[in-house]
């Protein structure tokens, strides 16, 4: 193969690490749920979730507009965002995202409902390639959560450690 090495693929890298931390400037607080300090019911719910502290990172934001939504308990205000992530970044910060995790953006709380991972360098992700030669070629290029607005009061920020 010609094009899509290694060298290749950690170019495309720094670029867009440099695009993000330089230019685009957009930054968030990551909150990992700790579920060893988290305590769950006998149905695995937890009424207190508690989070570890907030990792900073850059990242791409599409956020849509806001929604009002009018029940019996008044009107309620929601958002859905997605924030995209170099998975360099994230491997370097220790962060694996997941379902429940929460995203500080704009002093917002974003509850992250869906994790993708489905840009690849090339088409390719070199973890889950068959031929042998193509081992150093292609890789995952980005995370992206898509997250919806909640309440302050119940993500119940809690410092684990």
């Amino acid at each position: 193969m010609l094009f899509g090495s290694n060298r290749d693929f950690d170019l495309l890298v720094n670029i867009n690490r440099e695009l993000l931390q330089d230019i685009v400037e957009q930054e968030i607080g990551y909150y990992k749920l700790s579920l060893d300090d988290t305590q769950a019911n006998i149905y695995g719910e937890a009424t207190e979730k508690i989070y570890l502290d907030p990792v900073k990172l850059n990242c791409l934001i599409t956020r849509g507009d806001q929604v009002i939504n009018v029940d019996e308990f008044g009107p309620d205000l929601g958002r859905e965002a997605s924030f995209a992530f170099l998975r360099e970044d994230l491997a370097d910060a220790v962060v694996v995202p997941e379902v429940g995790d929460i995203v500080l953006w704009h002093e917002d709380y974003y509850e992250v409902d869906t994790v993708r991972e489905n840009q690849l360098f090339l088409g390719r992700d070199k973890s889950y390639n068959i031929a042998s030669y193509a081992e150093n070629f292609g890789s995952s290029v980005s995370i992206i959560v898509d997250c919806h607005l909640t309440r302050t009061e119940k993500v119940g920020i809690v410092r684990a450690r």
